[in-house]
């Protein structure tokens, strides 16, 4: 079986050459790789959410393809689309940007929700339909979609499906000020992503990622993860809580950062470490909870500190499992 806890680590620290002083980040989006979830930045601009996207996708050695999402576009431009060939008489599939193992979508919130939707089956089921025939996707597939929390101008928020289907919510946040002078450094000459190579290939991924579902949960995690997505809808600040999608997202994402801690079993840690980017966006807050200027991530905060962390030894059936 694949060493887990070294192949994230051989992804992490070479983001790292690219992705200054967000660690933690780098992490988050390594668990939605090896969970084939989808991963949404939002973040203001220049934080480096493009760069990232490249990196991880030269980092794996996989295609990357970007999709600038502008109010004008239509799903053809980013499904693809079936074009009449005159030679042979028939009309034949041109796949569109979707078709890549790491896909940007860049600024989503600024396609029209029709366009937004064409995102959905992909992100879903790795596939997309097109006039009756569905096409399949390649594997890995990764959608890391970016956008701007300050400016809502001439902006679609995304629907509560859209935002279901990403596994993670991440932001980078601000550089320290000396991680600031050294990224300075570090471009003065040539940007760093020139310099990436692969350092694990696409077996290897599919790999991990079958690896990472053996990782073993004990029945008290399950029923603590469980009971925190649960008490997302009775929370009297919340008007939609979060689905089963988002109990499954947490029982996946803590697998998978058990693994890259080099353990074969989940602890609560794991899970309240994950909360917030899991559970926080797939919540809608209630007219009453806005207008007192709540959060959802403080709202999934309180929840973690209201939900009393199960006991006990979570390896006890892991020789027997």
């Amino acid at each position: 079986m694949i060493d887990l806890q070294a192949f994230g680590e051989r992804v992490i620290t070479n983001l790292e050459r690219v992705i200054v002083g967000k660690r933690r980040t780098l992490e988050l989006v390594v668990i939605g790789l090896l969970c084939e979830g989808h991963v949404l930045i939002e973040d203001v601009p220049g934080v480096g959410k493009t760069v990232l996207a490249r990196s991880l996708a030269r980092t794996l050695g996989g295609t990357f393809h970007r999709i600038q999402f502008t109010p004008d576009m239509l799903p053809s431009d980013v499904t693809g689309t079936s074009i009449y060939n005159q030679k042979t008489r028939r009309f034949e599939f041109r796949p569109g940007p979707v078709f890549g193992q790491i896909v940007l979508a860049d600024e989503i919130n600024r396609a029209t929700p029709k366009t937004q939707a064409a995102l959905l089956e992909a992100m879903e089921e790795r596939q997309v339909t097109v006039d009756g025939v569905s096409h399949p996707l390649p594997r890995p597939f990764m959608v890391l979609a970016t956008q701007n929390p300050v400016e809502y101008e001439g902006t679609f928020p995304l629907p509560e499906a859209q935002l279901d289907r990403f596994l993670l919510r991440v932001r980078l946040g601000y550089p320290s000020p000396a991680d600031e002078i050294r990224i300075m450094e570090e471009q003065q000459l040539t940007h760093p992503i020139e310099h990436i190579e692969a350092v694990v290939g696409t077996e290897e991924v599919l790999e991990a990622i079958r690896s990472v579902r053996h990782i073993y949960v004990s029945p008290a995690v399950k029923r603590y993860i469980v009971e925190l997505t649960g008490r997302t809808r009775h929370s009297e600040d919340v008007y939609l809580g979060a689905s089963p999608r988002g109990s499954l997202a947490l029982f996946r994402t803590g697998q998978a950062r058990a693994a890259l801690r080099g353990r074969d079993f989940v602890l609560p840690d794991d899970i309240k470490a994950l909360a917030v980017p899991v559970l926080a966006h797939r919540i809608i807050l209630a007219p009453a909870a806005r207008l007192r200027e709540l959060s959802a991530e403080r709202i999934v905060r309180e929840i973690l500190y209201s939900v009393p962390v199960p006991g006990g030894d979570y390896r006890v059936e892991v020789a027997a499992s």
